[in-house]
């Protein structure tokens, strides 16, 4: 018998079929390649135990001139700045009531209590904190009330519930002797409006209040009724906060975390500051503040309905300054290719700007013009607010239909698995898509929504070392790569992951880890194949020496007849070879993690390199 050695060539191949892919692979989940060979991605394990509040869809990291490292993370619900292990609640106030504004109404038996409150602006899911209580005089006492709550509903303009609850979060029932009101000096400190976790479009019919609009005319939605998408950047040691179509905030360093970001249009010294943006960037070289999709100023003063074309950046050196004057730098641009702003990242000589239809390239030139807008390319929209990212190699983004990459020109990447991406794309949902770049694999990638679901359930990367794609199942619903931190870090189920470290799904086995290849044949289909013997070339990336996968062959007769599995072989490192049995004319090989068995944090990554089958000719049928 003749030993023949599987080498596949390196990518994931899904643009033709399993049969003309021969010599590829086809299918992978929680894979990589480096240096043209298969391994086994690094694991996940929670960066801290500390929890948030909704989903976390934005991440940034800096560090202060002291050396303090902050993480801005920003939910459907709120904002938090993680220092050291906790999150601190840093969420910009909204508005605080007078005195005496608000009052609460207890049923005997129920532990939803009615507040009332003229005028209040909140939204279901909204949060807001009491002070001055006073007890209702039974079981829901003062220390009930004086806390933070999130609205349960809202019932009407001046009205909502909350669900009563002891400090410790359990909830509590009113009794016959709860009549009060809570008395004449309640306080109601209201938080910003939270945000959707759907995306819903912008404009159009039914988008916002029946009857607000003349029928059928499009009609904008405020920020709490569109999906949370959080911008951020850092000015100097302060961080600048927006979520997408709503106010522009700051919050102060040298405050500490303990202290709430506040609307910069409200600081002391502000100057036509815009009070609702797309998106708040910074142009660290030359210190400016730019928003995007801004306010314009009419009669010297901001307007508060967004232009989702225009460009608002302050004076030099100073956030607060944003009135246009021949003695300092700041000014507004407008786009005209486009009908909104999408997003925006920083590159190396330059800030690339989306509309739905165009790329934009806006550089630092100086006075009288401050900056210079350049349209580089049509046709080239961003699919998502967060769908670019700046890589070593250049910028990579998705479109509506295609991968692109601009180094001074925009060219389309060539992808091996794009149908299989956009073919099975929620492209309501496409929003919530965001890109990635893992650099210590010379990877970018974005996370996104399949067809069949409403959140982010899959990822493809794109090795640009190697020009090769992978794809898998994972959520993570943002995305930091190394820099401040040493390893990535990622969001999901209200926690923080650090990734690349170890081989395990947070202590536990990372299950469904796999790579499959295409069909291989001798001598094109004519003759079929018997295999009889395996010898394994897989290197185990574990200090222990341990470590365990499953080779599957699986075998076929024609292209269009169902796979069968015919052995499943228990490769370890001390396997020098395992006995098969199988005669067909097509074969796959499927290499698959077996971590099921092993202690907690002891899982191992694995490496393919070139693992030989005995196969000889077996005459036909």
């Amino acid at each position: 018998m003749a030993l023949s050695k599987f080498i596949f060539r390196p990518g994931i191949n899904r643009e033709g079929t399993e049969y003309d892919n021969e010599g590829g692979w086809f299918d992978s989940n929680l894979i990589r390649f480096k240096n043209g060979r298969v391994q086994k991605i690094g694991g996940w394990a929670k960066d801290t135990l500390d929890t948030y509040l909704g989903k976390a869809r934005a991440l940034h990291a800096w560090v202060s001139l002291e050396g303090s490292k902050y993480l801005g993370v920003g939910t459907t619900f709120k904002y938090y700045i993680k220092e050291g292990s906790n999150f601190d609640d840093v969420t910009p106030i909204r508005s605080t009531t007078s005195a005496g504004d608000v009052t609460f109404a207890a049923t005997n038996g129920s532990s939803t209590i009615t507040v009332t409150d003229a005028n209040h602006g909140a939204v279901t899911n909204d949060f807001v904190t009491f002070s001055g209580a006073a007890t209702l005089g039974g079981n829901i006492t003062a220390a009930v009330l004086n806390q933070e709550y999130q609205i349960l509903l809202v019932t009407g303009t001046n009205t909502y519930e909350i669900t009563a609850k002891d400090t410790s979060g359990t909830t509590v029932t009113a009794n016959a002797s709860d009549s009060g009101n809570g008395g004449s000096s309640v306080v109601g400190t209201y938080q910003i409006n939270v945000g959707l976790d759907v995306y819903v479009a912008s404009t159009g019919w039914g988008t916002g209040t029946w009857g607000a609009s003349t029928w059928g005319s499009a009609s904008a939605i405020s920020a709490s009724n569109q999906l949370r998408l959080w911008t951020h950047d850092h000015f100097g040691e302060n961080l600048i906060i927006n979520p997408r179509g709503g106010g522009v905030y700051r919050w102060l360093e040298s405050s500490g975390t303990n202290t709430r970001a506040v609307v910069l249009s409200g600081i002391t010294g502000a100057n036509q500051v815009p009070t609702v943006g797309l998106q708040a960037i910074t142009s660290e070289k030359d210190r400016h503040l730019i928003i995007l999709g801004a306010d314009p100023i009419t009669n010297s003063a901001r307007t508060g309905s967004a232009d989702p074309m225009l460009i608002a950046f302050s004076d030099q050196e100073n956030e607060l300054d944003f009135e246009p004057r021949s003695t300092n730098t700041a000014g507004e641009l407008r786009l005209s290719s486009g009908s909104a702003i999408i997003g925006a990242v920083k590159s190396r000589q330059e800030i690339l700007i989306w509309t739905d239809t165009a790329l934009y390239s806006m550089q630092f030139i100086g006075p009288p013009f401050t900056f210079g807008i350049n349209l580089i390319n049509e046709n080239s929209g961003l699919v998502a607010p967060k769908a670019a990212v700046t890589a070593p190699s250049g910028v990579f983004w998705m479109g509506y239909d295609n991968f692109y990459v601009y180094t001074g020109s925009v060219k389309k990447v060539p992808c091996s698995v794009l149908s299989y991406v956009f073919d099975d794309f929620n492209s309501s949902q496409a929003f919530k898509t965001h890109a990635f770049t893992n650099t210590q694999y010379d990877e970018v990638g974005w996370y996104y929504c399949s067809a069949s679901s409403d959140e982010i359930d899959r990822y493809v990367v794109y090795n640009y070392a190697e020009n090769v794609w992978s794809y898998g199942q994972l959520r993570r619903y943002a995305w930091l790569d190394a820099g401040v931190e040493p390893y990535p870090r990622a969001t999901e189920n209200s926690y923080l992951y650090e990734h690349e470290t170890g081989y395990d799904d947070d202590g536990s086995p990372m299950t469904n880890v796999f790579v499959e290849s295409s069909d291989f044949d001798i001598g094109d289909g004519e003759q079929f194949a018997f295999i009889n013997r395996m010898i394994p070339d897989i290197r185990f990336l574990s200090n222990s020496g341990g470590g365990q996968v499953n080779i599957v062959l699986k075998t076929r007769n024609f292209p269009g007849d169902t796979l069968t599995t015919n052995s499943t072989s228990a490769i370890s490192s001390s396997t020098q070879q395992s006995h098969v049995r199988a005669r067909a004319r097509q074969a796959v090989v499927r290499i698959e993690s077996d971590d099921d068995n092993v202690p907690a944090n002891t899982a191992t990554g694995w490496r393919l390199g070139a693992t030989r089958l005995d196969v000889r000719t077996d005459g036909r049928r």
